[in-house]
């Protein structure tokens, strides 16, 4: 019978590589599963041998006692042996899968923004459960179940030689024949395991999508659009598995044609020798009897092959993400920033994001430390993109961002990202309670501390109205909070870690205008330790900004306070009379 190896291409070395990487740190277990498998199925082959010397002795009449007891030892032996196999294998199995699941974890927490984009999340997620699984069971039992199926199965055929050459010349015709046809069929179940595996990304995807806009989907009567899109991907994933029964099914058909083949060609055969006189008919019976117990190591070899080739297909699936960029400098916990705040420098940035034209064209301003500077413009002008690129979500193409002179190139994710606090847009919240997102980024804030910036992002009354308190649910994605509430939590999580920068995106789009005041007071207050830097659109967030940055085309095409952009800048006055004055503009995603 071919071994995998026989049908192994390339491409597929690393991942056999990367398998047994994952059962190298369990060898020690892994060799004792398969020493006691072994010792099973020495008992097992043991067996025969002594029922033949059993059916001898009743032919001249000799006493059973010792191989009666013999038989029975071995019995009870290989009912052991398998039980404690059995369950050492399945503990070694349940931790290589949580090795692999902790990896990818860590993983695809650490993906960089531009893997994300390009990635639905979805698809992703399945490599953690799904594909996963697949490599736990080849990467424990379908490894033993090939080195067992290999030296048990060679083992039977050395005994059967032994017991009649001649019926395991018949014997070894029947299994090339089979053999040769399972190496025809076994390396297409990797096809369609990765085939099936992917179409289950596609199902994930498909409703992490509509789950995900769930109210989208519901005020714009898409929920038949969307059942449609994620049935499509059930579907393939439907035809992809019964493309992977089909190959199941021929291959049991084909093991125990093995065995169904093989034991008419012995009957026939040696029921002529036995009646020739040249075969003992307990020689016969023994043979018969190792001829059933091959279906053991052929299954063995049948499952460990059919293991290891739907392992391989999600391994190659669960390598991609291994092979996908990741923020290697994220882990640590940096000390707190000290010192003033530092003014922040643009300089030159040129930037686009993957297949599309630039959104920054050799953009540069600066930021005065301890101000509020205000970025204006257009939708689609590169505003979002430059805070992007401050946290360093993303990497500039060319041109420089510096922190008091220091380019945040040489500073780690992880420091960098301590010094600066940013509040998105839709400010999202995480799932879990208004204390787990507040303290999210200060875990170790003090009562003092929360209480002061709830106070100044007016949510202490909205607080102290809730039955829980701080205890509240927040909802998935913080839905049970109103735009403005996310916001006024966002901004309290920000100010609560206490930054050297504060970057606000649209910060005001949800509030009233008593809570517009208050918020801009508070950030007046926090510039006075931190400097800001915020995007706006209404007209009253701007306009005691201390230095006004406006944006066109990707470039700055004038800066200063808002009398002066107003008395010389034509794209500002149309600012102020329209969109400033009008509220937020909507915004296309990740581009302005």
């Amino acid at each position: 019978m071919n071994t995998p190896d026989a049908e192994q291409t390339p491409a597929e070395r690393p991942a056999l590589r990367a398998l047994l990487s994952y059962a190298r740190p369990h060898r020690g277990i892994l060799l004792t599963v398969l020493a006691l498998t072994l010792a099973g199925s020495a008992a097992g082959l043991a067996q025969p041998l002594v029922i033949q010397s059993v059916l001898a002795k009743l032919m001249t009449g000799e006493g059973l006692r010792e191989d009666i007891l013999l038989l029975t030892g071995l019995l009870l032996a290989s009912i052991g042996l398998t039980w404690l196999q059995s369950w050492l294998s399945e503990r070694t199995a349940e931790r290589v899968v949580l090795q692999v699941r902790r990896g990818l974890i860590a993983r695809l927490i650490r993906l960089r923004t531009a893997e994300l984009d390009r990635t639905e999340p979805g698809g992703l997620t399945t490599r953690v459960t799904s594909d996963s699984t697949l490599v736990q069971h080849a990467a424990t039992g379908g490894l033993i179940q090939l080195v067992d199926g290999s030296i048990h199965l060679l083992a039977t055929i050395v005994l059967m030689g032994i017991v009649s050459l001649p019926l395991l010349g018949i014997t070894s015709a029947v299994l090339v024949v089979v053999g040769i046809a399972m190496g025809v069929v076994m390396p297409r179940i990797k096809r369609v395991t990765t085939e099936a595996q992917t179409s289950v990304g596609e199902i994930g995807a498909a409703l992490d999508r509509s789950l995900g806009a769930a109210r989208t989907v519901k005020a714009n009567g898409g929920e038949a659009k969307e059942t449609e899109r994620a049935t499509e991907a059930a579907t393939r994933a439907y035809r992809a598995g019964l493309k992977g029964a089909r190959y199941h099914a021929l291959i049991a058909v084909l093991a125990g044609l093995i065995v169904q083949a093989s034991f008419l060609a012995v009957i026939g055969f040696g029921g002529a020798l036995v009646a020739m006189g040249t075969l003992e008919l307990a020689a016969l019976i023994g043979f018969l009897l190792y001829l059933f117990n091959l279906g053991g190591p052929v299954l063995s070899l049948v499952g460990g092959t059919t293991a290891l080739q739907q392992g391989l297909g999600a391994l190659a699936r669960i390598e991609e993400v291994r092979s996908m960029a990741a923020e290697d400098d994220v882990d640590g916990t940096p000390p707190a920033p000290s010192g003033p705040p530092p003014a922040v420098t643009v300089d030159g940035l040129t930037f686009g994001y993957e297949g599309r034209t630039p959104v920054l064209n050799g953009t540069s301003f600066v930021a005065p430390a301890g101000k509020v500077t205000a970025i204006v413009g257009p939708s689609g002008s590169g505003k979002t993109t430059v805070f992007s690129l401050i946290q360093r979500f993303y990497d500039t193409e060319d041109g420089r961002i510096l922190l008091d002179g220091t380019d945040i190139r040489s500073l780690g994710r992880a420091e960098l990202r301590r010094r600066i606090a940013y509040v998105e847009q839709d400010s999202p919240m995480l799932a879990g309670t208004l204390r787990e997102n507040l303290l999210y980024s200060a875990p170790d804030a003090s009562d003092e501390a929360v209480a002061d910036v709830l106070r100044r992002t007016l949510l202490d009354g909205f607080v102290a109205s809730l039955p829980d308190g701080l205890d509240t649910a927040v909802g998935a994605r913080g839905l049970a909070l109103s735009g403005g509430e996310r916001q006024r939590l966002a901004i309290a999580r920000a100010l609560l870690r206490r930054p050297q920068v504060l970057l606000l995106d649209e910060v005001t789009a949800h509030l009233d205008g008593l809570s517009e005041t208050a918020l801009r007071r508070t950030v007046e207050e926090a510039a006075r330790d931190c400097t800001v830097l915020l995007i706006a659109h209404r007209l009253s967030t701007v306009t005691t900004a201390d230095r006004l940055v406006l944006f066109e085309n990707g470039r700055v095409s004038d800066h200063g306070r808002h009398e002066e952009l107003l008395e010389r800048s034509a794209l500002y006055q149309d600012l102020t009379a329209t969109q400033l004055t009008a509220g937020p503009a909507v915004a296309t995603a990740g581009a302005h």
